[in-house]
């Protein structure tokens, strides 16, 4: 009609058919793995004939996947894709091994887990069956520092590292929960010192967790090994996953260097 224009909406306008693919991957999460069409235009901003034709896109390409219900989840060709990863597939078979025999030994959950910009992912987890629930599964986020895991990653990824994870409001959990920068810097340096980090009931209550350093070949620390327990003497688990983070470095290349 003359006289009228279509103006874009403001939270689509600048943004490229990339950044939207990537804005509906990202709608998905642990907590929410499974979406609609009307759940992810809401989550991403999205028009509705936007949305519906990158989903097809990203649908015909494999990225996600259709339920019988009409809902979509992510589609195996991103776990084959994730796979290839050098910090998840190599460091996973070279770990899993020895957290198998960690896990034998411990009769608790071993977990392995990388950084990932703010947060540790957790690659790979041998769990117990009688043991304590575990805030997040394979693929899940742990935070850097209400964790053993995250910590250890946290003690070792350096000081800019540490000022970006301090530099806004760190999140409690528990009353147990560190929050202030100080305190966390306090304890990051007994882990360098102690060459591992203690966790106890930081982010859940009555759970408990031990974490070492694994090295690549460089000698740089690229992953941290944790056992979470409901056991509160956790601490003397230490020496076995000290050992076990030990043995995973050996595998990875690492000769004669230690943390």
């Amino acid at each position: 009609m003359k006289g009228t224009r279509t103006v874009p909406d403001g939270d689509e306008s600048g943004r490229t058919v990339l950044s939207r693919a990537l804005a509906i991957l990202a709608a998905f999460t642990v907590d929410r793995p499974e979406l609609t069409l009307a759940q992810l235009c809401r989550i991403t901003d999205l028009r509705h004939s936007t949305a519906h034709r990158q989903v097809a896109e990203l649908l015909e390409w494999g990225a996600v996947e259709r339920l019988p219900n009409g809902a979509y989840v992510i589609g195996l060709r991103l776990w084959e894709l994730g796979t290839l990863n050098p910090r998840a597939l190599p460091l996973r078979a070279h770990a899993l091994p020895i957290m198998e025999d960690l896990h034998s030994a411990t009769r608790q959950h071993v977990q392995l887990a990388v950084l990932e910009g703010m947060e540790a992912v957790v690659v790979e987890r041998i769990s117990g069956q009688t043991v304590v629930s575990v805030a997040s599964p394979v693929g899940g986020r742990l935070p850097l520092h209400a964790t053993a895991a995250g910590r250890v990653l946290l003690a070792y990824g350096g000081e800019d590292l540490f000022r970006y994870v301090t530099g806004s409001t760190l999140a409690r959990f528990t009353v147990s929960t560190i929050t202030e920068a100080e305190p966390l810097r306090r304890v990051t340096a007994q882990c360098r010192h102690d060459g591992f980090a203690v966790v106890r009931e930081e982010l859940t209550t009555g759970t408990y967790s031990v974490a070492a350093p694994i090295l690549d070949s460089r000698g740089q620390v690229e992953a941290a090994l944790s056992v979470v327990s409901s056991n509160s003497k956790v601490r003397a688990m230490a020496p076995a996953v000290v050992l076990a983070a030990r043995g995973v470095s050996r595998n990875r290349g690492l000769r004669g260097r230690s943390v």
